[in-house]
């Protein structure tokens, strides 16, 4: 069945499902990943893993999404939105580089980059769930900051972007090529407090900048 026409029908067993695919898609990546092993390590039948995921493109698909949704959520319950824009932007910085320097975030990039060419909907599935995700979630954001006055953006889809490509500077292309695995706190203090500074150079009202 084609990942993009299948559908995902959730039951009892659907956590235990993602969780054990998720161990295997970590240990062996994707194309080493096979169902028997998925469900063999969700303690399932091959019957009932299919009875939730038609094929393994969504089995992956389906734990990319859970995983990056389950990041937004915890980041968004920890931060104060009400807080100046300097912290909250600082904090959300941190969480966004905290997951790129993850051992499951660092795999799931690689494998919907490395497969992406045989399987479009990978990339894009990924795509809608990583940088897709924090766009909405900062959007959400800088509705809340503009209205009390501590932003003006024109764009906040561009704005949210930025952002992000703001706080993976010199830290995600030394990860991607394998130059530097591990970071300390003061290494990824000195990217995002430069990140946040730049944000708000540009579109932080005077308040805010101070």
């Amino acid at each position: 069945m084609n990942a993009e026409t299948g559908t995902i029908r959730k039951g009892r067993k659907f956590q235990q499902v993602l969780q054990g695919a998720r161990d295997v898609f970590m240990r062996d990546g994707y194309s080493g990943a096979c169902v028997d092993e998925i469900a063999k390590a969700a303690g399932v039948s091959k019957a009932t893993l299919y009875s939730y995921f038609p094929d393994k493109r969504m089995i992956f698909s389906e734990v990319a999404r859970y995983e990056c949704t389950q990041q937004a959520q915890d980041t968004l319950s920890e931060i104060d939105l009400q807080a100046p824009p300097r912290e909250v932007l600082a904090r959300t910085g941190r969480h966004l580089i905290c997951f790129i320097l993850s051992e499951f975030g660092q795999r799931v990039f690689r494998i919907s980059v490395a497969e992406s060419d045989r399987f479009p909907e990978l990339g894009r599935r990924f795509y809608e769930s990583g940088p897709g995700m924090v766009e909405v979630s900062m959007c959400t954001y800088f509705d809340l900051a503009i209205q009390r006055g501590e932003l003006s953006i024109p764009d906040k889809r561009l704005a949210a972007h930025q952002f992000a490509e703001l706080c993976k500077a010199d830290i995600f292309p030394r990860v991607l090529f394998g130059i530097q695995t591990e970071f300390t706190e003061a290494e990824i203090d000195r990217v995002v407090s430069s990140a946040v500074d730049m944000f708000l150079s540009r579109y932080g009202t005077e308040s805010a900048r101070t």
